[in-house]
Parts: structure tokens; C-alpha cells; sequence
């Protein structure tokens, strides 16, 4: 009988290892996956500073042209003023 109890636990240290090795696998898979989510998240982080930078450019671009505009419009109205001026002399 002595015999018998070391049978069993050698069988069920059979079923628990087998059961661990088989658990494993799903915890690496599951690392892994968790793992892909992370860097997915940092890439579209990444993703969105980068269109936040450049949203940042085109509106500074935008605001410098819109003001360069605004000058030639003052200079062409002033050209026009003194252009007036002139026909009335």
C-alpha cells in the first residue's frame, strides 16, 4: 500500500504538470497579446502627437499667410487712397 500512495502521487504530479505546461502556454499568449496591445496604444499615441505637431505647422503657416495677406490688403487700399487723391488735385 505504501507503494500505492507513491503511485498516486506521481500519477497526479503527472496531471499537474501537464495541466501547468498546457496553462503556460495560455500565459504566454496572453503576455504576448497584452504586450501587442501596449505597443499598438504607443504607436497610436505616437500617431496622434504627430498630427497634433503638424496641425500646429499648417496653423502656423496659415495664420503667417492670412496676416501677409492682410497687409497687402492695407497696402493696395493705401495705394488706392493715394491713387484718389491724386485724380482729385
Amino acid at each position: 500500500m505504501d507503494n500505492g500512495y507513491v503511485i498516486l502521487g506521481i500519477i497526479a504530479l503527472l496531471f499537474l504538470s501537464m495541466y501547468g505546461f498546457s496553462y503556460l502556454s495560455v500565459v504566454r499568449e496572453k503576455i504576448a497579446q497584452k504586450n501587442e496591445e501596449k505597443k499598438q496604444l504607443e504607436k497610436e499615441e505616437l500617431r496622434r502627437q504627430r498630427r497634433i505637431k503638424n496641425q500646429e505647422i499648417i496653423d502656423l503657416r496659415v495664420s503667417a499667410f492670412n496676416k501677409r495677406k492682410e497687409e497687402i490688403q492695407r497696402e493696395l487700399m493705401l495705394l488706392e487712397r493715394m491713387k484718389e487723391k491724386q485724380k482729385v488735385s
